[in-house]
């Protein structure tokens, strides 16, 4: 099928980030890692010219769109299928849980809104009640390929990729890099590359603690200043400096160490720690 020769007739409205996939092995490569069953709903988000979902609509039981370009609403709804449902609006103000319970997430979203969309779908740390994240199973997504670095990154990473996109991604989720996605895969071509990610949402946030709020702002302390040590970085964050230091001494952590060399289940430790040492 030949995307190109569908895309060119339309023209991307860069206000609202849109460049239109048309390399098919890609989208073959989506539709695999989404792994679709015959009972599965999934809800995409940013539908654009339909070329994913005119696959999606083969495979699952329902499919429903989100897409808030009312130019592409009309040339999804040229789509011939009984299971679409397709929805004129804003991503980040539907209540993804209205759709039922394990649902898969495809998206094609605008760059530059990457971690709010995933706030939305996922919960911040400290939201551990949120009912989208209760009734998503899974999540494929394209998005610029540093963010992708971001997201399935650890403390072992090149310093700039770990940080807080990672703490959000993998608080409640699994996540893996699918591929690698070249700039020339979408008309009009970005200025970027991109790739995709798959998330494997899980029932419990990866840590226990007692307070997530306070872990929340602990996190926004570690990586608020990057060229910090931590106990700097924890003491401009808000955090009494006698306290901040009782705690890495404890902790056996140095004082000279950066939030990006502290692992997720470590920089925990060290909330649960400093919360009781204040």
């Amino acid at each position: 099928m030949n995307y190109f020769e569908r895309a060119k007739k339309f023209r991307a409205k860069k206000r609202l980030g849109q460049n239109f996939l048309i390399d098919g092995e890609v989208i073959d490569d989506i539709i695999e890692a989404a792994d679709i069953q015959p009972d599965e709903t999934v809800v995409e988000i940013g539908g654009g010219l339909g070329f994913v979902t005119e696959r999606l609509v083969e495979l699952a039981k329902k499919v429903v769109v989100i897409e808030l370009d009312e130019d592409m609403v009309e040339q999804l709804s040229k789509i011939d299928a009984d299971n679409l449902e397709i929805i004129h609006a804003d991503i980040l103000k539907t209540d993804i849980s209205q759709f039922g319970e394990n649902i898969k997430i495809v998206a094609n979203i605008p760059y530059y809104i990457t971690s709010p969309i995933l706030a939305h779908l996922l919960g911040e740390v400290d939201d551990l009640d949120n009912k989208n994240r209760k009734a998503i199973s899974e999540i494929v997504m394209m998005t610029q390929y540093e963010a992708a670095l971001r997201i399935t990154a650890d403390e072992n990473s090149p310093e700039k990729a770990y940080g807080p996109l990672t703490i959000l991604s993998k608080f409640n989720a699994d996540t893996e890099m699918v591929r690698f996605v070249k700039s020339k895969s979408f008309f009009p071509a970005p200025k970027v590359n991109s790739a995709v990610v798959k998330f494997f949402v899980k029932d419990k946030p990866i840590l226990d603690l007692n307070d997530y709020s306070f872990f929340r702002k602990v996190v926004r302390a570690c990586f608020g200043t990057r060229r910090k040590n931590i106990k700097n970085s924890l003491t401009i964050g808000g955090f009494s400096k006698d306290a901040v230091q009782k705690t890495l001494t404890e902790l056996n952590i140095p004082e000279t160490s950066r939030g990006e060399t502290l692992s997720i289940e470590k920089i925990g430790e060290l909330s649960e720690k400093l919360k009781e040492n204040l």
